[in-house]
């Protein structure tokens, strides 16, 4: 089977947007932070991230995802003030995007200052844990909520990687978190659920939960995963951060056909590569030719998940 979705087309609803689960989609990463572990500094002058979100616009993703405040194992906490100082002039200058924006932050400050300003999704790496009011939040406005499993916080989510059984612990969790988004107001295709790749587990641990990524995908929500340039990688390979592409490739590949609906990735470029090549093949093999464009998107045949 190849990577694209099949059954009754999904969508997932930002706001007045509606995205296509149809086949996994791209969310590229925008870190206009100094300190993340991957590319902390480049895009933290106002400038340079306007001109790399356009970019990852161009290079094929449908979301844009930014982040300003570094979630990196050890990484110290910024106030919600000093937050916005970096998002704002990025969001201002990104309004005009045309695929919707979400913001990474777990405040409730900061998410209702980035809706104002024309964020369209909250990516919450607590899953509400931070601030429940955050599904409320959604709730009023219809923004996309992104729920992601982490244990502690990211100082000290490594510290404690040790599960019975990880992706049922994971699956309970976010199962749980749903239900209060869902008590909140929020609707069903509003809510995405990501297992946190990266955040609180082992190398054994993230391997597994990609391994398993359709037990995640059987809640009946939309997948996000991002496993991109993480350290689990490097640890696997004995390589750095810079070295990780095709790794990054490979591991959201393997996410695709598990389920994975939207594919968090720094390399939107390479991404976006490699899903037209898997679908210009599932297209052959399952005989619809439009696939063989290399910005189509086939639907294959058998069950989704």
């Amino acid at each position: 089977m190849g990577l694209s979705a099949v059954g009754p087309a999904r969508t997932w609803r930002t706001g007045d947007r509606e995205i296509s689960l149809e086949s996994p989609v791209i969310a590229g990463i925008l870190n206009v932070t100094p300190d993340s572990f991957s590319d902390g500094g480049r895009f933290s002058e106002p400038r340079k991230a306007i001109a790399r979100g356009r970019q990852i616009a161009a290079e094929g993703a449908a979301i844009l995802d930014i982040g300003a405040e570094s979630t990196r194992p050890g990484a110290d906490p910024v106030s919600a003030d000093e937050e916005w100082a970096r998002l704002e002039p990025v969001l201002r200058g990104l309004r005009d995007l045309p695929i919707p924006v979400s913001v990474d932050t777990h405040k409730l400050e900061v998410a209702e200052r980035a809706v104002n300003a024309g964020a369209s999704a909250i990516n919450d790496v607590t899953a509400l844990r931070a601030d429940p009011a955050l599904a409320g939040l959604a709730a009023r406005t219809g923004v996309g909520l992104v729920l992601m499993h982490m244990r502690g916080t990211p100082r000290t989510m490594q510290l404690d990687t040790d599960y019975g059984d990880v992706v049922a612990e994971v699956r309970g969790a976010l199962a749980d978190a749903r239900r209060a988004a869902l008590d909140a107001g929020c609707e069903p295709d509003q809510i995405a659920v990501d297992p946190g790749i990266g955040f609180g587990k082992s190398l054994d641990g993230n391997l597994e939960l990609l391994a398993r990524l359709d037990e995640i995908a059987s809640l009946g929500a939309p997948v996000w995963v991002g496993p991109s340039r993480k350290s689990f990688l490097g640890a696997l390979l004995d390589v750095g951060p810079a070295e990780r592409v095709t790794a990054s490739v490979a591991a959201c590949l393997a996410a695709a056909r598990r389920g994975a609906d939207v594919l968090r990735v720094h390399d939107v470029r390479e991404m976006r590569q490699a899903l037209d090549v898997d679908g210009a093949i599932e297209a052959r093999r399952t005989g619809d030719v439009r696939g063989a464009r290399p910005s189509a998107r086939p639907r294959a045949a058998g069950g989704r998940r």
